[in-house]
C-alpha cells in the first residue's frame, strides 16, 4: 500500500455524467491488479474530508510524468464534481493499491464478464492485463448494460481488443432492451464458460449469482460499497458471509472481489 501525492495528467469528459482521470503516482502502483482500488481526495480539503473509493481502471505509461493510472468516474455529488474539474497538473491525495482483485487461473479457457453500467471500470484493466499472457483465456466475452446509451462505457476499448460486447438497456436506445442477465444467460445455455466475473450493482450481481449457482459456474464478484477508509478501520462495507452467517467480511480488505461461495447478497 502507499500513500502519495498524484499529478494529474489528463481529465476527460467521455460520456453525459462520465469522465476518465489519469493520474502520474509512481513506480508502485505498477503492482496492481484487476480489480483492486484506490482511495482518491483533495489535498488539505475540509469538504470533502475523506477519500473516495475508485477502481483501478487501467495502467498507464504516464510519459515524462511517470507511470501510474487511471480511474472511471461518474458525477454524483460534490466529491466527482469536484473531481471532474481537476486540471493536468493539479495533485490529488491517493491510497493503494487495496483490497483484493480478481483471480483468472491458468486453466481458465472460456471468460464471460459481466458488468452493469459504472461496474464495467475494472474490466478494461483485466481486459489489457490478460492481453499476450501465455495462460489468458482464449475466449473472453463481455455482457454490458445500462439505463441507457449513455451509460454504455468503454466499448470501443474492448473492440479495440478484439472481445465481443453484447449489450442491453432498460430504454432500448442501444443494443436489446433487456436486463443485462438475459443475454448472460441465453450465452450459458449455448457455450458453458469456466469463469464468470460480474461487477455493478447489488441486483445484478444477485441475479448473476443466482444463475451460476444453479449451474454450479465458477464465479467472482466486485462488490461496491461505500467506505470511508479503505483499510477496515471504518468497518462501513460490510457484507454478509454465506458459509458463516454470524461474520461479516469487508468489501475493502476481504473483497472487492469475492469467489460466490464467500457472500449472500438476498
Amino acid at each position: 500500500m502507499i500513500q502519495t501525492l498524484a499529478t494529474v495528467i489528463r481529465n476527460e469528459v467521455i460520456a453525459p455524467g462520465y469522465g476518465r482521470a489519469a493520474l502520474a503516482c509512481g513506480e508502485g502502483f505498477a503492482r496492481a491488479r484487476p480489480g483492486q482500488f484506490v482511495m482518491l481526495g483533495f489535498p488539505e480539503a475540509i469538504d470533502p474530508l475523506l477519500r473516495r473509493p475508485f477502481s483501478i481502471h487501467r495502467l498507464v505509461a504516464g510519459g515524462s510524468a511517470g507511470p501510474g493510472i487511471e480511474v472511471l468516474y461518474k458525477v454524483v455529488g460534490h466529491a466527482t464534481r469536484r473531481l471532474s474539474r481537476v486540471a493536468p497538473g493539479e495533485p490529488l491525495s491517493l491510497l493503494g493499491p487495496l483490497g483484493r482483485g480478481f483471480q483468472v487461473p491458468s486453466g481458465v479457457k472460456r471468460l464471460f464478464c459481466v458488468a452493469g453500467g459504472f461496474g464495467v471500470a475494472p474490466f478494461v484493466f483485466l481486459a489489457e492485463w490478460l492481453q499476450g499472457r501465455p495462460s489468458a483465456p482464449a475466449a473472453i466475452e463481455l455482457f454490458l448494460g445500462g439505463r441507457g446509451r449513455e451509460d454504455l462505457l468503454c466499448t470501443a476499448d474492448f473492440e479495440r481488443l478484439g472481445i465481443p460486447v453484447h449489450l442491453t438497456t432498460d430504454d432500448g436506445s442501444c443494443g436489446d432492451q433487456c436486463r443485462v442477465t438475459d443475454p448472460f444467460a441465453a450465452a450459458l445455455a449455448r457455450e458453458r464458460p469456466d469463469l464468470v466475473l460480474a461487477c455493478g450493482p447489488r441486483a445484478m450481481l444477485a441475479c448473476v449469482l443466482g444463475i451460476v449457482r444453479a449451474q454450479r459456474i465458477a464465479c467472482q464478484l466486485s462488490i461496491e460499497a461505500m467506505m470511508a477508509c479503505g483499510m477496515g478501520a471504518c468497518l462501513g462495507c460490510a457484507v454478509e458471509g454465506r458459509r458463516d452467517p454470524s461474520r461479516f467480511l469487508h468489501a475493502c480488505v476481504d473483497g472487492p472481489v469475492f469467489d460466490a461461495e464467500e457472500i449472500d447478497l438476498e
